[in-house]
């Protein structure tokens, strides 16, 4: 594989390859060290971290669907605190970046955390907005631009790292939501979260999410990534990292020719743990095959 080549900077962070591993797919990487060689990827986009310790949601939290997943993780993990004491000095035994995903219940909670995860060890931050704003009453933040361009100037106001806010696809129309972190302050977007669904057991006659809904990622949701992918890189002049069913190396170059300056595999890390590695070798000899001499000669491609 061509280093240089598929080498990239994106939002000021310096990565191997334009292939990570997507958020609450990937553990903190080091779960994966079986499998690949986690020095030779792009960046480990960790499982989602909270002010406090989380359980998650009780009952069934994963369901199969015909080219996908549902999952209702309810974002267990173990707290910011443990976090930094315990997993954080591992992940920053290796190389290869990590991209702290975050959530909170209010603005103010968002920059508490991102001031606590301002340390060495810690390349950026993935901001998912795709939670509840406990002070208005449950709306979700991704939902309303107004909240979203809070969390983001939060999370600005507290940390020197790179700031990438994490966008819903549920909604109305994503670019407004962009726009509305771009504005912000926010050093680039990353899109898809997934799409809410649910599934229903026959026999029990009951919803077989423990929490009735769940967040459809996989193969399924490709097409709709896609396109809001196209649509929020010709909005916003911040990069944007291109996810939601990336299950071959193909799929990443489609990302990227849409307008994607990096990407993140998730649901398909289940499938094949050598994934993130694989797909990065896959588009290192697409651009020999093709005489692209760097893989950034491809984003927004379409366009031309």
């Amino acid at each position: 594989m061509n280093k240089e080549r598929i080498a990239v900077n994106f939002a000021g962070i310096s990565m191997k390859t334009p292939v990570m591993g997507a958020s609450g797919t990937f553990g903190f990487g080091l779960e994966y060290a079986d499998f690949l060689d986690i020095d030779n990827i792009g960046a480990i986009i960790s499982k989602g971290i909270t002010p406090l310790p989380r359980p998650g949601n009780p009952g069934v939290r994963v369901a199969e669907t015909p080219a996908g997943m549902l999952n209702c993780i309810g974002l267990e993990n173990p707290g910011v605190d443990a976090f930094k004491r315990d997993i954080l000095p591992e992940v920053s035994r290796h190389s290869t970046p990590l991209i702290v995903n975050i959530s909170a219940g209010t603005a103010e909670e968002y920059g508490e955390l991102a001031a606590k995860l301002d340390v060495d060890g810690v390349a950026a931050l993935e901001v998912n907005i795709s939670c509840p704003n406990v002070k208005e009453g449950g709306i979700v933040f991704g939902t309303d631009p107004k909240a979203a361009a809070s969390v983001a100037r939060s999370v600005k106001d507290h940390t020197s790292k790179p700031v990438i806010m994490k966008l819903s696809p549920n909604v109305t129309d994503i670019t407004v939501m962009a726009k509305a972190v771009e504005d912000a302050g926010a050093d680039a977007v990353s899109l898809i979260n997934t799409l809410t669904g649910m599934a229903i057991d026959i026999y029990t006659q009951k919803p077989l999410l423990g929490n009735i809904t769940g967040g459809l990622s996989g193969p399924a949701v490709k097409p709709v990534a896609l396109r809001m992918v196209w649509q929020v890189a010709n909005a916003v002049k911040i990069p944007v990292l291109g996810l939601g069913g990336i299950a071959s190396w193909q799929d990443a170059v489609e990302f990227m020719l849409a307008g994607a300056s990096a990407v993140a595999v998730g649901a398909y890390n289940f499938v094949n743990p050598c994934a993130v590695e694989e797909i990065a070798e896959g588009m290192d000899a697409y651009c020999e095959k093709m005489g692209i001499s760097h893989i950034s000669e491809i984003i927004g491609k379409i366009n031309d």
